[in-house]
């Protein structure tokens, strides 16, 4: 099974490159460029197509829908093609349900990145349809984080819900925040999806392992058109479903299971917070910038150039270099995730302080900034 999952990075690699390069050429061809956004959005405008997340979405989603259909149909010969999948089959057949539900989900949140990306929707009714989607595909799906609460009762379970939505509002758009600059959101996502993919590969989450896989080749095939100078964006259409694929397959995955002494991810209480220093980059953005929009009166969802990217420009860096920078940084977190719940207390204390002594020194170069430009604004962003 861990060779079928590796073949299916190269399958979104496949369909991936060559759908981006043709979206650049349509793009260009009908005018499906970058916009300005919603009122008061402040950002550089570029004759770049930003309808890179059709290629993202579809190289991810085809396949996967095309096996689900072969594997419903057709389970005897799919077990001749590959016959280590017969062992998994009854986990399938049980989490089916779940599935079709993150697929609508997945379909929503693209299509309503589509919409806006061309007609430009007010934050709010941005928000409560992003909210709207989420709460379906938790409450229909079962799509939940902390499900062992539902042992202490309704309001284990209705908490369960609450945070199980919370959570994939914050990642929707903590990763469309942070799609500010060339390579940056599709850089740190395939990062993130790859952390993920080789945690539920350690622990035998084989189907959400391929719907990563998916994920990481269709991006790196996307990020050809899109390192700097960017030919190709992803535009809210990839965003959104992005960061609700990787919230989602996270709320699917077991990161710790205490009743299994050789659980592959480990035993640790702790160990739940995998996905959280996983996607610890994204989401430091993401509250950071909130925080600092509303200090100033401002809306968080009107885009500005207070992300860390735009401060390290600011300092020096070219826009390359920042992107560098902010992949390393994710990688450094995501690799020391993943084995969080196998981890002894004073180690995974030890990834905390890590953890923070990042936070920190971002935190400094963002005041670095500020002190050097008084306002911290200056550069484009999206």
């Amino acid at each position: 099974m861990v060779s079928l999952v590796l073949a299916l990075i190269a399958v979104g690699f496949a369909l991936s490159l060559p759908f981006s390069w043709f979206l650049v050429h349509l793009g260009n061809r009908v005018g499906a460029l970058d916009s300005a956004g919603a009122a008061g959005h402040i950002k550089e405008l570029r004759k770049v197509p930003n309808i890179g997340g059709i290629s993202i979405f579809w190289s991810v989603v085809a396949p996967l829908s095309v096996g689900f259909a072969l594997i419903e149909w057709m389970p005897e010969r799919v077990t001749e093609w590959v016959p280590s999948i017969r062992a998994f089959l009854p986990r399938l057949e049980a989490t089916q349900h779940s599935w079709a539900w993150i697929l609508i989900g997945a379909l929503a949140m693209h299509l309503l990145g589509l919409y806006d990306d061309r007609r430009a929707l007010r934050a709010w009714p941005k928000l409560f349809l992003q909210v709207a989607v989420a709460a379906s595909v938790v409450w229909w799906g079962d799509v939940r984080l902390l499900s062992f609460l539902s042992e202490y009762g309704e309001l284990g379970t209705m908490l369960s819900l609450i945070v199980s939505v919370l959570w994939i509002i914050v990642i929707v758009n903590a990763v469309n925040f942070l799609d500010n600059m060339d390579g940056l959101a599709g850089g740190i996502t395939a990062i993130a999806a790859t952390c993920f993919m080789v945690a539920t590969i350690l622990n035998g989450q084989y189907f959400i392992a391929g719907a990563l896989a998916l994920l990481v080749g269709s991006l790196v095939g996307f990020l050809a058109f899109n390192v700097p100078p960017a030919r190709l964006f992803m535009g809210d259409g990839g965003s959104l479903f992005i960061g609700f694929w990787l919230a989602a397959l996270a709320a699917r995955t077991t990161f710790v299971s205490p009743e299994r002494a050789d659980y592959a991810l480990g035993t640790a209480w702790y160990g739940v917070f995998m996905p959280i220093i996983v996607l610890a980059i994204p989401l430091y953005d993401g509250v950071f910038v909130t925080v600092y929009r509303l200090s100033k009166g401002k809306s968080p969802f009107v885009g500005g150039p207070e992300h860390i990217s735009h401060r390290l420009v600011q300092l020096g860096l070219s826009k390359r270099r920042a992107v560098a920078v902010l992949w390393l940084l994710t990688a450094i977190t995501g690799i020391s995730g993943i084995g969080l719940g196998r981890m002894e207390p004073w180690q995974a204390a030890l990834i905390g302080v890590q953890l923070f002594a990042i936070f920190l020194a971002m935190a400094i170069l963002e005041t670095s900034v500020s002190r050097t430009n008084g306002n911290g604004h200056g550069g484009s962003a999206s």
